[in-house]
């Protein structure tokens, strides 16, 4: 065993390690659910303890609006100084006063060119203000800020998106607790998300410091959810599948996804099986700008025109076309346009109303729910294609749907209600048995549960169906040859092999069909990555010369497979290949060997033993081993021969198969990666803008610290204890202080710099303190003064009492001393009339049978006769040079206590006390230390057991054996404690010649410390 020491040194390592592997399991258990709306983003946590919980907002809120706002600083401390970031709905209180800064519903810009791109066009007419311009590297949509400049970057979709991400992990992490870092990210997109925006959102995960386990669409989340407190029938026992559509309409976009819940059960470990619930997505459909925004853009339309038609904007000649460019007043018209739509789903009318909407023309607005209706049937047309398409696609028909789940807040708007219910054939299939808002947040948390190795949730098998077709283009001859791999119902996680007659290192490209998941005429083909082989020409060549290979007989195959986590196709791997024709000996290598050393060749070849023989026969061919050994060419020529026997056998065809694995590059079409001085620009950045924020956030914490002492002060100033522990002049430099402060704080100090702050607060402190210390120590002090003259009164009557003790115990030392001289002239009678009284011995040991068996050896070969030990009173239990350590402290403590009280007597309440509590604190602990020094020492100090030097060794082993019988019989009661050597289990027996203190005296030291 190692020593104490190493062991202490070993056992702490030891829990080092698992404290910090404890900890990173609990930063790495946390798992995040995002769901990433066009005009919300909403969240759950699930995490040990927090079993999916929706993460709210500073505000409390249950969703963020999806919108960050860089607030200009026109106090800014240093010229480099950035922009205050704002989120959620505080940012869209700042777009009617700041237009060109609040970036909101971000989501539709993922990976958009600013070119060619309808959703650009789109949003540029929703946000006149906001600047939108292109990339420079990667020909995307950017914007420049005009709180930073145009010297600045423009920020890219992805930067502005990771500040919203990194604003919903911050307020995740608030609720996981301290210490809590979450990475791990499962994210519910829209299903007709293309590579490039999925690619973007990855970035965007990136730059937020998040890792992206996978990613999920909104109807299949929805679906997991709905599962989860449910069971389905089984398909094996008769049942039938439900089938479910799940109608999603959010802020920006429409989706349908037709989803198959069943119940499964396979062969699990061993002989058990394992059931599970399977939801299965079948088919998709969407409509990309059909949503929550364009109801409200329809309503923006009829406020611009009845805003024209009024007189004061007729009377200024003002034009339609002015108002909507015009982005303070289309930031106050889109902002009330929601609350109306909302207020209209519930009610037949509403009204708004615009101070200063336009050149400074005010303006009030009054709309019903029939004038809203017939300015959205427009869109009641496109809400029935999206359904009918997602039906086409899993060939359905609508009576085979059991249910149509709503979700997504443009589901409330009755117009789309009312759409489902003609389409459907009445309500009865509608159900809103799911949270409309919150569904899909839950399950994409609970599929970042499944995903991680930390939790163990309810076995739910979800799959997705890619909603593209996807396939290769390659040359061939000099010419471009396209197969496709994938439809719009395969399912992620399967695989596709292609064989290629391209002998020679190649490329090729994997394209995406944009079109076909929304059900449109042409679509189109968007490259998505390329794929270059690097070992083609070499290994085919390999394959030529070394295995003989003819070049027909030459394959090159490569196996395709949708990615699990993103839905995208991927290069499993690719191989080169050819088969070959051998000859094959039908009793082959092994059985070359078995001949080799006369074991045979296989079973069915083998002649079984005779009749005549025996095992000696069998053993005896091993004897010419040695001889053989000794004429190898003789042996050489058995073995050859025995070999050739085996091996006249008919030669078979066989066919083989040379492999060689290919090594490949891939490479990223369409919309490029970001550069790594570019990735590393952004993260700076980003970083930035988080070092801003918290030194922001350190100088409000100082302005409220110093503004609250000032008001604290003045209130003090008009306390009478502080009154009184201050002199006129104090106070009236303290009044004269705060008043200046007061004054320098709302004018110049708001926008001072944190360090100005806090010398400011200094100098009020240190005005204010000496003050509150004087006060508080005259409140303490007679309490801490009467609690140490109590200690000293107990530590004298301690002293008294140990005197005592010690008194008490010489006197009956020198009493023992005496009796035990008369006593030793008898002890030669008391021996011969214990010898004669054997019947008395006899039935003494006969009370305990078990003691005298263990005692029947050692007392039939002891003949000599026991001498027993002469009896010894217990040691004082303290010292002479305890009482004057005691006696010391007591006198150095009470002189001390004496002057100081003196000094302080002398002193008024103005003035600094000369004693204060701290320092009696510390002479009552320095008092404690030596009491408690003086008891530890007692209590390890030993008590010695005196025993006679004549007694040998079997009469100390009866000695010995007695004692235990005596404590068994007796139960070493205190009357016997006195006759016999033993006084209690706990000392020691009487041939030992160490020495322990009683039992019994340790609870009268903790009573005398306790009282003390």
């Amino acid at each position: 065993m190692a020593p104490p020491g190493r062991r202490t040194a070993l056992l702490t390592s030891i829990f080092l390690f698992l404290s910090i592997f404890s900890f990173t399991a609990s930063a790495a258990s946390a798992v995040l659910g995002i769901d990433l709306g066009t005009e919300y983003i909403k969240a759950a946590l699930v995490k040990p303890g927090i079993p999916l919980e929706i993460v709210l907002t500073k505000d409390s809120k249950r969703k963020e609006v999806s919108a960050v706002a860089l607030k200009p600083l026109h106090n800014a401390q240093k010229k480099d100084d950035l922009p205050e970031r704002i989120y959620g709905s505080d940012a869209m209180a700042l777009a009617a006063r700041y237009p060109g800064d609040v970036y909101p519903n971000l989501k539709p810009l993922l990976g958009q060119r600013l070119e060619r791109s309808e959703l650009v066009e789109q949003y540029k007419r929703s946000h006149p203000a906001l600047e939108l311009v292109r990339d420079q590297t990667r020909a995307t949509a950017a914007f420049v800020s005009k709180a930073l400049g145009k010297a600045q970057d423009p920020f890219t979709v992805e930067e502005l998106l990771a500040m919203e991400l990194q604003n919903i992990r911050s307020n995740a992490e608030t609720l996981a607790g301290r210490r809590t870092i979450i990475k791990d990210v499962v994210i519910a997109v829209p299903a007709f998300f293309t590579a490039q925006e999925i690619r973007a959102l990855e970035l965007a995960a990136e730059l937020a410091g998040l890792k992206v386990l996978g990613l999920i669409s909104d109807g299949l989340a929805v679906g997991v959810n709905y599962a989860t407190s449910r069971a389905f029938p089984s398909v094996k026992e008769g049942g039938k599948a439900e089938r479910h559509l799940v109608f999603d309409m959010g802020a920006g976009s429409t989706t349908a996804s037709i989803l198959e819940f069943q119940q499964k059960t396979v062969k699990d470990v061993g002989k058990y099986n394992k059931t599970f619930q399977d939801v299965a997505v079948l088919a998709t459909s969407h409509d990309r700008s059909l949503g929550g925004d364009a109801l409200n853009a329809a309503i923006v339309d009829h406020m611009v025109d009845e805003f024209v038609k009024g007189k004061g904007a007729q009377g200024q000649g003002v034009a339609a076309e002015s108002v909507k460019v015009h982005g303070r007043a289309m930031a106050k018209l889109l902002k009330d346009a929601e609350h109306v739509r909302q207020v209209l789903s519930a009610n037949s009318e509403t009204s708004t109303s615009f101070e200063g909407l336009y050149d400074d023309i005010d303006f009030r607005y009054k709309i019903t729910r029939s004038q809203f209706e017939d300015m959205a049937s427009a869109f009641t047309e496109r809400v029935k294609v999206v359904v009918k398409r997602a039906l086409e696609a899993s060939k359905m028909a609508v009576d085979e749907l059991d249910s149509v789940i709503l979700h997504g807040g443009a589901t409330r708007t009755p117009i789309v209600q009312s759409t489902l219910e003609q389409l459907l054939g009445g309500s009865t299939k509608i159900r809103s048995n799911v949270n409309a808002d919150e569904a899909a947040v839950f399950g994409a948390a609970f599929r970042g549960a499944s995903l991680s190795p930390s939790f163990r949730v309810k076995e739910i098998q979800a799959k997705e169906a890619t909603p593209y077709s996807f396939g290769i283009e390659w040359p061939v001859d000099g010419k471009d040859r396209r197969q496709k791999l994938f439809v719009p119902t395969s399912q992620r996680g399967v695989e596709k092999h292609v064989p290629f007659k391209n002998l020679q290192d190649f490329a090729f490209t994997l394209y995406q069909d944009d079109g076909t998941a929304s059900g449109e005429s042409e679509s189109e083909s968007n490259p998505i990555a390329k794929i270059q082989t690097q070992n083609l020409t070499a290994s085919v060549a390999q394959l030529k010369d070394k295995a003989g290979c003819a070049a027909a007989n030459i394959t090159t195959t490569f196996v395709f497979r949708l990615g699990a986590r993103d839905g995208l196709p991927e290069v499993a791997y690719g191989t080169v290949a050819c088969t070959l024709d051998y000859v094959e000996k039908k009793g082959g290598v092994v059985d070359d060997v078995k001949g080799f050393f006369g074991l045979g060749g296989k079973q069915d070849e083998q002649e079984p033993m005779g009749e005549g023989s025996s095992a000696g026969d069998s053993s005896s061919t091993s004897e010419p081993a040695a001889s053989e050994a000794a004429s190898p060419s003789a042996s050489s020529a058995t073995v050859n021969s025995t070999a050739g026997n085996e091996t006249k056998k008919a030669a078979e065809a066989s066919k083989a198969t040379e492999t060689i694995h290919l090594q490949f590059t891939t490479e990223n079409q369409g919309i490029p990666d970001v550069s790594k001085p570019d990735l590393d620009r952004m993260k700076k950045r980003l970083a930035a803008f988080d070092a801003s924020d918290k030194a922001r956030r350190m100088r409000e914490e100082s302005l409220n610290t110093l503004e609250a002492f000032i008001y604290r002060a003045r209130d003090q100033l008009t306390d009478e204890s502080f009154i009184a522990s201050s002199s006129d002049k104090e106070r009236s430099q303290l009044e004269a202080k705060l008043g200046a402060a007061s004054d320098w704080l709302y004018e110049d100090g708001a926008d001072a710099a944190r360090d100005e702050l806090k010398a400011r607060l200094k100098q009020l402190k240190d005005l204010v303190d000496p003050v509150e210390k004087r006060r508080q120590e005259a409140a303490s002090r007679p309490r801490a003064v009467e609690f140490i003259r109590d200690a000293l009164n107990q530590t004298q009557a301690l002293v008294s009492a140990m005197q005592e003790h010690i008194d008490k115990a010489s006197a009956e030392a020198a009493s023992a001393s005496a009796s035990s001289a008369s006593s030793a002239s008898s002890s030669f009678s008391s021996s011969e009339s214990a010898a004669s009284a054997p019947a008395s011995d006899s039935t003494a040991s006969a009370s305990d049978q078990s003691a005298d068996l263990e005692d029947s050896s050692s007392s039939s070969t002891s003949t000599s006769t026991a001498t027993a030990p002469s009896p010894s009173l217990d040691p004082p239990l303290y010292t002479a040079e305890d009482i004057a350590d005691l006696q010391s402290s007591y006198d150095s403590i009470r002189r001390w206590l004496d002057t100081k009280l003196g000094e302080q007597g002398k002193l008024s309440a103005q003035d600094d006390p000369v004693i204060l509590t701290s320092d009696i604190e510390a002479k009552s602990k320095e008092l404690n230390r030596v009491v408690m020094n003086i008891v530890e020492r007692q209590m390890r100090k030993p008590v010695k057991q005196k025993t006679s030097s004549s007694s040998s060794s079997s009469s100390s082993t009866k000695v010995k054996t007695k004692w235990k019988r005596t404590r068994k019989a007796h139960g070493a009661t205190s009357s016997k404690v006195s006759q016999t050597p033993a006084a209690s289990e706990d000392t020691v027996a009487p041939e030992a010649t160490g020495t322990q203190i009683p039992v019994d005296a340790e609870p009268e030291l903790k009573k005398e410390h306790d009282e003390l």
